[in-house]
């Protein structure tokens, strides 16, 4: 049984825990917050026997074989560098770091501490992105071409990504860096994005954020590939998740945000959807969010590897590479022009 310990009480720490449910050879064993009654609460809600205020306490016990990093962009750099001080094997959520640079400190040391990491990037491991990948990559498409993805929303519900300067970045560091790593996992990670132009702007948020909440961008991959990543916090109407592969033979389409359960009703229900902007009215619910997004896959995924000595699909170097794709995307944003990415350590 691996004992996980969670840093973090927030939406996404909650995500994981929920997520645990589903492994088998998993449980919760400890969780943390900065504030006492939140790291209590948590504990509670999920469970956990061991609940801190001090990160480092948490890594240091040795009843935790696994920490699992949900917490601000701003906090993943010092979070690695506890949990590999103490010789825990680390996942950490999206996005890595705010940067390439930063994360490639992220990814030395964990390399020079000799302990096992996994990126937790989502969408690769959702059902629906998952059963399009196995079919490409049986062919059924032919050659895959062009990818467009879309992620969009209204706004993050953390207070925390507002802050593009401490957090690093807005939408497309948000977002785009689910469908930034969904483009590698289709076209091949030895297939390596060699440029990318981008366009972001704040159209909405202008009170609320100095990042872009909307933005494009264009990814070229060696072999002659495209991929378009769209990412916005401005579109209302709930959750959008959408991809669309071109093949010299076919083509698919994955829409995560689209629910086999949907209505218009009158008055207010509970919780529908991550995201939902209304409560009454047409309504698309989605059923097993942790499940539908991929999270529950994702953390048997690690779980199982970790437990056998394996290295996961997704790697502390998968998360660098995704940060230094963007880093080229908001040079992009600057100056444009397609911008070269640069991924040298």
């Amino acid at each position: 049984m691996i004992r996980v310990g969670i840093l973090g009480s927030g939406f996404i720490a909650d995500c994981y825990a929920d997520s645990l449910l589903d492994v088998r050879e998993a449980v919760l064993a400890g969780n943390t917050s900065r504030d006492a009654d939140k790291a209590r609460a948590f504990a509670e809600r999920w469970n956990s026997p061991l609940w801190t205020t001090d990160p480092a306490e948490l890594c240091a016990d040795p009843s935790i074989d696994l920490v699992v990093i949900a917490l601000p962009n701003e906090a993943h750099l010092e979070a690695v560098r506890i949990a590999a001080a103490a010789g825990k094997a680390i996942v950490c959520t999206k996005p890595l770091a705010r940067t390439g640079a930063e994360a490639a400190e992220i990814l030395r040391i964990v390399e020079e501490a000799g302990v096992w990491h996994g990126y937790a990037e989502s969408s690769v491991f959702s059902p629906n992105i998952e059963q399009a990948h196995r079919m490409a990559a049986a062919g059924g498409i032919g050659d895959l071409l062009t990818m467009r993805a879309r992620e969009a929303h209204s706004g993050p519900h953390a207070a925390h990504f507002w802050d593009a300067e401490t957090a690093g970045g807005g939408a497309l560091l948000d977002m785009g860096c689910h469908t930034v790593e969904s483009a590698r996992h289709f076209f091949g990670k030895d297939n390596r994005v060699v440029e990318a132009f981008a366009w972001g702007a704040t159209l909405r948020h202008a009170d609320k954020t100095t990042g872009e909440d909307t933005a494009v961008a264009l990814l070229k991959f060696e072999r002659g590939q495209l991929a378009i990543i769209e990412a916005s916090w401005a579109e209302q109407g709930g959750m959008q998740l959408r991809h669309e592969f071109s093949g010299s033979a076919g083509r698919l389409v994955t829409d995560t945000s689209v629910s086999p359960v949907w209505g218009f009703i009158t008055k207010p229900v509970g919780y529908l959807v991550e995201k939902a902007d209304v409560d009454t009215g047409w309504v698309h619910p989605v059923p097993e969010e942790t499940r539908a997004y991929g999270f529950s896959q994702q953390m048997r995924h690690f779980v199982q590897r970790f437990a056998a000595g394996e290295t996961p699909i997704e790697t502390f170097e998968d998360g660098w590479t995704v940060n230094c794709i963007l880093d080229a995307c908001y040079r992009s944003m600057r100056s444009g022009t397609w911008e070269k990415v640069l991924v040298a350590r």
